[in-house]
């Protein structure tokens, strides 16, 4: 009768004095490890992590084991994770001093797919319809993706327990395995690859360096290559701030940011609801995209339990928010059999809502206790908060705060925000205004800011190309509109102006000899309360485009054509406007090129004019009849 292994019937052989226990695997078992090496892992290179991440994970029981037993042999093994690499004889090895396993423990362990249901699993996936990347942690099956780069695994392993026996497991993946003594193993488990002809690469340490550094290098045990650790940097976002200096935070943010200066700002939370999250990031001192490479790739890591999960997480944090860098870890993501997915985006969403508001918050906070250093940095990166405004509906108002801007009543480089702005607002004031032109010169000596500062109204000044689409996506602040001083409709109080005006009989005709002369060109004529040195003024209707908008819209579409029609409005009190009152009766070829040129100039300083030749041959006219 053929001896077999106790409680199975598997049969075993004797050769001389060792014995060999051979399983063969069944069928379902070979179509789920035929699923694991070919179609759950989109990278043969996160084989390495997984099996680091078994290591430390065998490490991590082995000191739960120190806290209740005694008797443990080996007691004194480092806990380390050792990694060899041997390339004329194509094989990878690592090791561990973990808790390590008994033979029944190896059959019942390495064979947990078949432990752990395999004919449900697969009937589940038939049933539904389900690919292997949906199906969500229902098996440790990490150890399996050795095979995705092995023709041959090794599995050498002696149990924590004194009365444990020295052991090797091995298996092709294909027809079954071998379980075998295997005299002279330390405490806990060493895995000899044996690698596939053609992945010889991961011999090479640089290669391998490279997958720890990027997958691993905060697991919580030293892990050494060929004799040289290599994950020296903390996981400082475990870490209390207590415990942490200045210079350890800056070569975590070097390191993790692959970057060469010190962050201007940094964020270290902790929070159980509503998710378990450990975060630590960072907002860099320099933004690269406005030195002029390009768009960035997000920069804040997504990791479980110290093991990196994806390096550029899509749809954790909001796109605008890419320049910042770091880590956030949180041990309740559901992730899926080969942890490269996340399973509940829902979960996930939550997780960058509240990273995000802790991020603006932050910022906040920085900038209401060093606004001078916060300025700096929001000249370097106003485009990331503007790109936010527009996009990031969630965080809108929250991001509201954070633009800085100039205003008639800041001087020239001094910087405010929209806080400040309604600190200042006159009592009973409901509206924002604000004015958007190429530059605070050029927006400051604009006819359309002359009423507001003489009534003490502030005006915001935007000097970004962008800003306009900023500022009418927001659309307001605090309860307050925010309103464009270049359109008509704005309400102003009165104002007792100095000079004497037309009377409202000359002023009426006068409105209505211009908007005969003028024709379409404008789509009213009006006197009205903006003016005190200008003659005359061009408002744009509240639907119309503003020229910085126009100018986009040309860059975008060299076909793109938008009739300007303006609102004229004219101040009664100029001299200028009391001539040609005069004229139109006395001298009315003169009047009618007078008032062509005034709207022309009004078009000027609204900067839509965009062509001028009918109004340097006017103008040269003008002057000659100036000049008798």
């Amino acid at each position: 009768m053929v001896p077999s292994f106790p409680g199975t019937n598997t049969p075993f052989l004797l050769m001389s004095e060792t014995t060999i226990e051979k399983h063969t695997f069944q069928a379902e078992i070979q179509q789920l490890l035929d699923l694991v090496v070919h179609s759950l892992y989109t990278d043969k290179e996160i084989f390495l992590r997984e099996l680091i991440s078994n290591a430390s994970d065998s490490m991590e029981k082995l000191r739960h084991v120190e806290a209740t037993e005694k008797d443990i042999h080996e007691p004194t093994l480092p806990l380390e994770i050792h990694i060899t690499t041997d390339a004329e004889a194509k094989t990878l090895t690592i090791s561990d001093a973990g808790i390590g396993m008994t033979r029944e423990e190896l059959v019942k362990n390495l064979g947990t797919i078949a432990h752990s249901g395999t004919k449900a699993f697969l009937k589940n996936m038939k049933d539904s319809g389900s690919t292997p990347g949906n199906m969500i942690g229902q098996f440790g099956v990490g150890f399996y993706s050795a095979f995705m780069v092995a023709d041959e695994v090794k599995v050498h392993t002696r149990s924590w327990r004194a009365e444990g026996e020295e052991l090797v497991w091995i298996s092709d993946g294909k027809t079954g395995y071998e379980i075998e003594e295997s005299p002279g193993q330390s405490r806990g488990v060493k895995i000899v690859i044996h690698l596939k002809e053609e992945l010889s690469e991961y011999t090479e340490e640089t290669r391998l360096r490279h997958l720890i550094e990027t997958y691993s290098n905060f697991v919580g045990f030293p892990i050494v290559l060929n004799g040289k650790r290599i994950n020296e940097v903390e996981a400082l976002w475990l870490k209390n701030k207590s415990e942490i200096s200045e210079d350890e935070y800056k070569a975590f943010y070097q390191f993790t940011g692959k970057a060469f200066d010190a962050p201007a700002y940094r964020l270290h939370f902790s929070a159980d609801a509503p998710i378990a999250i450990n975060a630590l990031v960072f907002a860099p001192a320099e933004n690269p995209e406005r030195m002029g490479f390009g768009k960035v790739d997000g920069g804040v890591s997504l990791y479980s339990k110290k093991v990196l999960i994806d390096a550029n997480p899509k749809g954790l944090l909001p796109d605008w928010m890419r320049f910042m860098k770091g880590v956030v870890d949180s041990a309740d993501l559901p992730l899926n059999i080969s942890r490269e997915t996340m399973q509940d985006s829902a979960l996930v969403k939550k997780l960058g809502e509240v990273i995000s508001k802790r991020v603006i918050k932050m910022l906040e906070k920085e900038a209401e206790a060093d606004p001078a250093k916060y300025r700096g940095f929001y000249l370097k990166f106003d485009r990331f908060f503007k790109e936010g405004i527009a996009t990031d509906y969630a965080n809108r108002k929250s991001l509201a705060k954070l633009l800085r801007f100039e205003s008639s009543l800041t001087d020239a480089g001094t910087l405010c925000g929209f806080t400040d702005y309604v600190s200042r607002a006159k009592d009973g004031q409901e509206s924002i205004y604000y004015l958007v032109g190429g530059s605070r010169e050029q927006v400051e000596s604009s006819p359309y800011v002359e009423a507001f500062k003489a009534r003490g109204l502030e005006v915001i000044y935007f000097t970004d190309a962008v800003d306009e689409y900023v500022v009418e996506s927001l659309g307001e602040f605090d309860g307050k509109k925010l309103v464009s001083i270049r359109h008509g409709g704005v309400e102003l109080e009165d104002h007792a102006p100095e000079g004497d005006a037309l009377s409202e009989e000359k002023t009426t005709e006068l409105c209505e000899f211009l908007k005969a002369e003028l024709g379409d060109r404008v789509t009213a004529v009006a006197s009205g309360k903006r003016l005190v040195e200008s003659p005359v003024i061009a408002l744009v209707p509240t639907d119309g485009m503003s020229p910085q908008m126009r100018q986009m819209m040309k860059a975008m579409d060299e076909n793109f054509k938008d009739e300007i029609k303006v609102e004229l409005e004219i101040n009664p009190r100029h001299p200028l406007v009391k001539k040609l009152s005069e004229a139109k009766d006395a001298n009315p070829d003169l009047a009618k090129l007078v008032a062509l040129q005034l709207l022309d100039n009004a078009l000027i300083a609204a900067g839509l004019l965009e062509d001028a030749r009918d109004t340097v041959s006017r103008m040269n006219t003008l002057m000659e009849k100036a000049m008798g």
